[in-house]
């Protein structure tokens, strides 16, 4: 799995570099902003892009926006973004255009080595990584129909699923069984009115309604 790393901060950047190269990635390239960023993507074309959301010249939005100029120009590029803040817009720009192999995760994640990579696998995978902060603050902030159908136990459900968790990993962190994490989801899915499709579609429309992007 071949990446390339965009993070203006060189003892992050080599950090990411070790990690990564620890588990199996091939770093094609790290770059320290969002210019290098794209000339490296365009030259090596890799599975997936860590970047940081706020780089050269500016420390604003870089990274967010070369992260939609790579989802738009190469769209086999899944695309992990990192941020020192919870900054729920950037995590809604990124989804808006596509909603596979795409990730947004804070900073003090990577120091989990476990987690992030765990992340950033999925998001290679074609799979979606949000982090928990900011799933947890956009649950106290959509406390409205169609979301206040839902009981405690399937918001805790849907958070995870925003997380990107399979089933399985939803079951362990709810210390409950499979089947049970099934029919939580099918109520999810009735009660948000989405119709009768590919789970793996149904689940992101009900990931995009949790964010009201769908």
């Amino acid at each position: 799995m071949r990446a390339v790393i965009a993070e203006d901060s060189v003892l992050l950047r080599v950090g990411l570099v070790k990690v990564l190269e620890a588990v199996g990635y091939e770093v094609a390239a790290a770059v320290g902003d969002a210019e290098e960023l794209l000339a490296a993507v365009q030259e090596h074309r890799p599975q997936v892009v860590v970047a940081d959301v706020r780089m050269p010249p500016g420390f604003t939005d870089e990274g967010v926006r070369a992260a939609l100029v790579i989802r738009r120009q190469w769209p086999e590029v899944a695309v992990l973004l990192l941020s020192q803040f919870v900054e729920e817009r950037y995590a809604a720009d990124l989804l808006t255009t596509n909603t596979s192999g795409v990730g947004y995760l804070l900073k003090q994640r990577v120091a989990n080595v476990d987690d992030f990579v765990d992340a950033l696998q999925r998001v290679a995978e074609g799979g979606t990584a949000l982090d928990p902060e900011v799933v947890a603050q956009l649950l106290v902030r959509r406390h409205r129909d169609p979301l206040e159908r839902l009981t405690p136990r399937e918001r805790d459900v849907l958070a995870l699923m925003a997380e990107g968790r399979s089933n399985a990993a939803i079951a362990a962190a709810l210390v409950v069984s499979d089947s049970a994490v099934a029919k939580h989801i099918n109520s999810i899915f009735a009660k948000l009115d989405l119709p009768p499709a590919d789970e793996s579609h149904r689940r992101v429309l009900a990931v995009l309604r949790f964010l009201e992007l769908g």
